[in-house]
């Protein structure tokens, strides 16, 4: 089996328009969340969002493929061209080329579907509907495209399962190469779900939090009510550790493990027993046991039952050492991007790692009896030779990553 390192990250993030702006805020524990600006959400209960600030793409792609593309196929493209200058490919186009694109999302382009059933909605019939519709709505879109302008030729695909999209896709990706795929591979997770649509559905589900302000997002507190919708992307190199370090290319961390499993109990309620299932296989897959993890990148969505539900997972994986082992949850900084926030949080842990301190969890005031973990409120330095990074999405699919440091790697 091959070991599988991470090379390159890139991201758009409600904290920062560069991945390493979004570490470097979510370390200070600045928060992204702020009103929706993208339609008006006057009669909504729910109107607080993890909107990007400032985003440009015209670094990325022209002005008609953004109109021809959905926001979350853009934003993997500028995610996915970081991580491939990150990871020093520019200058090894055949090696590039030889490669493959795994990108998650849970709701694809759904916000261009939003933007076609109004005018409908409203007679225009007159109005042609674009012929880009069907291909720049997709799943796949997001993958095929970065595939396209990066001159990525070998496998593609776009990988949808819910919360846990971006998640699977790094687990797959590790698969592909643990499993002898030579090339590199471009995978992360992406969304553009900040539409009316999205907001109403979610909403309706009793998801979303009907809190305003950068406070809306509660992990783990009394208080929580619920997720702020998000939107945004990011995408890690994968490759086999040998060839990284040949190039002598910066490894932020080695994937060690994977595992997915799925709860077989429930559309939209989440179990215990399924979440400590995933998180117990990947570390039996990383060759680990649970006493050495030393820090769980948790899901923690700040809705009161999944909350609840994975601290319970939690403590079943992890027993009595589970009252000691640090938590943190980026989700109260980022809101939740779906697909995209399951990459994040695996790069934000890969880097939690590589610098040895954990971010804080913002807006914990006072926490729930009922989820009863270790949760880090402040940054914290600590040696963390290995972490657990889980997402857990409707329909009970749970993907569970395990990254540690590789040999030769020191804090």
């Amino acid at each position: 089996m091959k070991r599988v390192v991470i090379t390159g990250i890139g991201a758009v993030t409600p904290i920062g328009n560069t991945f390493c702006d979004s570490w470097e805020a979510a370390k200070r524990g600045i928060c992204g969340i702020m009103p929706a600006t993208r339609f008006d959400t006057g009669d909504l209960l729910w109107r607080s969002a993890g909107e990007l600030k400032g985003f440009d793409a015209d670094a990325y792609l022209s002005p008609r493929e953004q109109r021809r593309l959905d926001p979350f196929a853009v934003y993997a493209v500028a995610a996915a061209a970081m991580a491939v200058q990150d990871a020093g490919l520019a200058a090894h186009s055949d090696y590039l080329a030889s490669g493959a694109v795994v990108i998650g999302s849970s709701r694809g382009g759904i916000s261009t579907l939003q933007s076609a059933f109004a005018r409908s909605a409203k007679g225009d019939a007159g109005k042609r509907l674009t012929p880009y519709l069907m291909p720049a709505t997709t799943i796949s879109t997001a993958s095929s495209y970065v595939a396209q302008k990066l001159g990525v030729k070998g496998h593609c695909l776009g990988i949808s399962n819910a919360c846990a999209s971006g998640t699977s896709a790094i687990g797959e990706a590790y698969r592909m190469v643990r499993g002898g795929y030579a090339g590199p591979v471009i995978v992360g997770g992406s969304e553009a779900p900040v539409c009316r649509t999205c907001f109403e559905g979610y909403g309706i589900a009793g998801a979303l939090s009907k809190n305003g302000g950068p406070s809306a997002s509660r992990p783990f507190d009394r208080a929580r009510d619920g997720f702020v919708l998000s939107e945004g992307a990011c995408v890690m190199v994968l490759e086999e550790m040998d060839e990284a370090l040949q190039r002598g290319v910066s490894i932020s961390a080695e994937v060690a493990g994977y595992a997915g499993s799925c709860d077989a109990f429930h559309q939209t309620r989440p179990a215990a027993e399924g979440q400590a299932r995933a998180m117990s296989a990947a570390i039996e897959d990383a060759g680990l046991a649970p006493g050495d993890i030393d820090y769980v990148s948790a899901h923690a969505t700040s809705t009161p039952l999944g909350d609840r539900v994975e601290a319970e997972a939690i403590r079943r994986v992890f027993g009595r050492r589970a009252a000691a082992l640090p938590v943190s949850a980026v989700k109260s900084m980022t809101g939740h991007m779906l697909a995209a926030s399951g990459a994040l949080e695996a790069a934000f842990a890969a880097m939690s790692i590589r610098e040895g301190l954990i971010p804080p969890t913002m807006n914990l005031k006072k926490q729930d009896e009922d989820c009863r973990l270790n949760v880090i409120t402040e940054r914290k330095e600590a040696e963390i030779k290995a972490a657990v990074s889980g997402s857990y999405g409707f329909g009970g699919v749970n993907a569970v990553l395990v990254l540690r440091r590789p040999p030769g790697i020191s804090k």
